[in-house]
């Protein structure tokens, strides 16, 4: 009691933020039920058939929805390994810019993708990437064919995951940047004096000390392993594409929302976020174990 009411000011600041939390995040969760029912909404949740497993059962038996998981586990970790490895590469050369204004231009001119939108970039990529745009043009003159970037399945992952790195790897280099303000300098003072080369000295002190973020950062990001980016995805693909480009998010919204399969599409949201959990409960464990990392 002691301790209450010394921190009871505390406790009512955050009130708002949990009763907030509550309206938001777990009241609503009361319409999982509608996986487990053949929901109609002019009959609502009470009124709705119960069919126990049969969505998920549906889920697992239509040939898409197999594609589906497939297309998104490999667009979300390709994502993921790229989003760690170019932040982490490109944090260490830019490391190695001695010129502060010239560092802190090319961090802003990085950082800027990230702050647009995918409405925005969507539509600037379409004019791009289109068969008469600026990049076919360009490669048009070294006599290349055109390229369908956005309508061939070939090509559709491969410029999702490389737009995606190309947005966000600035913003990302910030967790490298921080870790890299917080090696001793004495270290490389010690190494330049033993004759270590700028190579050697990244090679054997730089590298090293990013490993534990590196570590925390890519065992954290595997709970996001179900999320390939809606919005990127729904604003670049069309039907030429659903083969390798369709998602769990894109394929729930089609399902759920177009065609009004609502009990349907609860069952595939509730399927990611239940896989999803058992992944940031791994990750955090993992975290851990190898790095020492644990917010709990």
């Amino acid at each position: 009691m002691k301790m209450l009411k010394k921190t009871w000011p505390f406790h009512v600041m955050l009130l708002p933020a949990m009763i907030f939390l509550f309206l938001f995040s777990y009241l609503p969760m009361g319409g999982i039920v509608m996986a487990f029912q053949d929901y109609k909404p002019w009959e609502g949740i009470s009124g709705s058939a119960w069919v126990g497993l049969d969505n998920f059962r549906y889920l697992f038996e239509r040939d898409d929805s197999v594609q589906v998981i497939w297309n998104t586990l490999v667009i979300a970790v390709a994502k993921m390994i790229f989003n760690l490895l170019v932040p982490f590469v490109f944090a260490i050369l830019l490391n190695e810019i001695r010129q502060v204004g010239l560092q802190r231009s090319i961090q802003t001119l990085v950082y800027l993708p990230h702050f647009l939108s995918w409405v925005i970039l969507g539509g600037i990529l379409v004019d791009l990437l289109a068969p008469g745009g600026l990049v076919n043009r360009v490669l048009g003159e070294f006599g290349i064919n055109p390229i369908l970037f956005l309508g061939d399945n070939n090509w559709f992952r491969i410029t999702v995951i490389l737009s995606d790195v190309w947005k966000e790897f600035g913003y990302n280099t910030i967790i490298f940047l921080a870790a890299l303000a917080t090696i001793n300098p004495s270290l490389y003072e010690a190494a330049e004096m033993d004759g270590a080369t700028r190579f050697k000295q990244t090679l054997h002190i730089t590298i090293p000390s990013l490993i534990p973020i590196t570590i925390v950062v890519g065992t954290l990001a595997l709970g996001n392993v179900l999320n390939a980016g809606f919005d990127q995805i729904f604003n670049l693909y069309n039907p030429l594409v659903y083969e390798t480009g369709d998602i769990i998010d894109t394929f729930v919204y089609r399902t759920a929302i177009l065609n009004g399969e609502m009990g349907f599409g609860t069952a595939i949201g509730l399927f990611k976020s239940v896989i999803s959990m058992v992944l940031i409960l791994i990750s955090y464990r993992l975290a851990y174990k190898w790095a020492g990392y644990r917010i709990f």
